[in-house]
């Protein structure tokens, strides 16, 4: 084999490499960054409390079209819920967004600028509510808190 032969199937080999890296790190890193997140849909506040203990407790029962999704290996927590005749839990007060720590996780039903819209504290979950659906999100760092405010009820 000449010279110019071997560097022509070298050259083509580290292209053939670039583009499969290049298909392939994305594809990898979205796998990583989701493979220990876990999402439910729910019909009603009651069965996802049902269904998940890590739902928090302070959604009402009667909420509708219940969206969730967790880290298992965090306390990363994304919520979205219809709420009865539109009212907010109890357990929400207003906090400015200046307040409200980072969404760590991203779901396609889940507003990526949900952060600067924060107006609530709801237990350890950030959130707003846009007409009657609520919005909230649970920073990692919270999950001790959580816990504690969960199995309270």
């Amino acid at each position: 084999m000449s010279r110019k032969n071997i560097v022509l199937a070298a050259s083509g080999a580290v292209v053939a490499l670039g583009v499969a890296a290049a298909v392939a790190v994305p594809a990898v890193s979205d796998w990583v960054a989701n493979r220990h997140q876990e999402t439910s849909s729910y019909a009603t506040g009651a069965e996802a409390k049902a269904g998940r203990t890590s739902v928090p407790r302070w959604l009402p029962d009667e909420a509708k079209s219940v969206r969730y999704a967790m880290k298992t290996t965090g306390g990363e927590r994304l919520l979205k819920a219809v709420l009865p005749a539109g009212e907010l839990p109890a357990q929400c007060k207003a906090e400015p967004a200046a307040n409200a720590k980072d969404v760590q996780m991203r779901a396609d039903w889940f507003p990526g600028d949900a952060r600067g819209k924060a107006t609530l504290r709801c237990g350890t979950y950030y959130g707003y509510k846009e007409g009657d659906t609520l919005y909230a999100w649970q920073h990692g760092d919270d999950l001790a808190e959580g816990e504690r405010v969960n199995a309270a009820g």
